[in-house]
């Protein structure tokens, strides 16, 4: 019998909900984008599945898709308001999910088996669905998440690489190493826990990676990973373990004889604060020339989508966000 549960529980894991009816009151959000502005959308196949969008105001489709993603404060917003005027400079489209604590409490480690639902098939959900409604051709997003949303973009990209063009990883707490000798989430061993997940790591390892942390990000708060192997393992700071983490991907890369790039950024005068590494360490224009190099940019001002009216305080910042 508990074979049998067990069984059931993994196939509702790994399986996609069904789209609702249309004449659901909370379905799918069916207004055109407006672009300029971000504004929070409802996803079509996720119930109460909530997004931001932001869509530059240009004639030509957007070129590229960026997906922004929250640590535990839940601040999708804040992100997608701070990092809107980017997104207008270069032309890039821009999403930043909301994976409320009540149905995703795993969602920094993708969401294991009896821990909550699939962060990373919520994505690929909204993904599609934006990818729709502003008819993208690219067929790989770029990924960026701070703290709690960095542990969350390298896993899925880990986990799926071949819909990942690139990533930058802010103030994450800890990392999965490429070590086929450590099970996930510490490293890329498959897990029961998420039985339809295979790690290849040659394909991984060609993902392009950009790990920022801020210059006074080394408090050990009580929402931090301090257990004694992880730090013997990455480190007791998030500098020292995203360090650890970058020399053991291009070393790991070296093996395979790729020259993926893999940059380490410290932000000078940052400590755990998503507006702090805003507004202080200039993360935006940091995160979007490393991602988007390639991409011709007009010289234009950067305007503050009135970012105020959203932005979480430093102090709060840190006690809650602390991952």
């Amino acid at each position: 019998m508990r074979q049998a549960a067990v069984a059931r529980e993994r196939r509702a894991h790994t399986i996609q909900r069904a789209p609702l009816p249309s004449s659901f009151p909370l379905a799918a959000d069916t207004r055109v984008p407006a672009a300029g502005r971000v504004e929070k959308r409802r996803a079509a196949s996720l119930y109460e599945q909530e997004y931001h969008l932001y869509v530059p105001p240009r004639p030509q489709p957007a070129r590229a898709l960026l997906v922004a993603v929250h640590g535990i404060s839940r601040n999708a917003r804040e992100q997608a308001l701070r990092f809107a005027p980017f997104a207008e400079q270069y032309g890039v489209a821009l999403v930043a999910p909301v994976f409320p604590r009540d149905r995703y409490s795993d969602y920094q480690r993708l969401g294991r088996l009896g821990k909550g639902e699939r962060a990373d098939l919520a994505l690929e959900c909204i993904v599609s669905e934006v990818r729709q409604l502003l008819d993208l051709r690219a067929d790989r997003v770029h990924l960026f998440g701070f703290s709690g949303g960095g542990q969350f973009v390298h896993r899925y990209a880990m986990a799926h690489p071949e819909r990942v063009a690139s990533l930058a990883v802010a103030a994450a707490g800890w990392f999965t190493f490429p070590d086929a000798d450590l099970e996930f989430p510490l490293g890329c061993r498959p897990t029961p826990d998420l039985p339809d997940l295979a790690f290849d790591r040659e394909r991984f390892l060609r993902v392009p990676v950009h790990v920022f942390v801020g210059s006074r990000d080394r408090k050990r708060g009580p929402g931090f990973n301090r257990s004694r192997p992880l730090d013997l393992l990455q480190g007791r700071t998030r500098i020292e373990r995203g360090r650890r983490w970058v020399s053991a991907m291009r070393e790991a890369a070296r093996r395979h004889r790729l020259s993926t790039p893999y940059s380490f950024e410290i932000l000078p005068g940052c400590w755990h604060s998503f507006e702090r590494c805003a507004t202080r360490g200039r993360l935006g224009e940091r995160v979007f020339s490393s991602l988007f190099a390639d991409i011709p940019t007009p010289a234009t001002s950067i305007s503050t989508f009135g970012c105020g009216e959203e932005t979480t305080s430093s102090a709060a910042e840190q006690a809650v966000d602390a991952c």
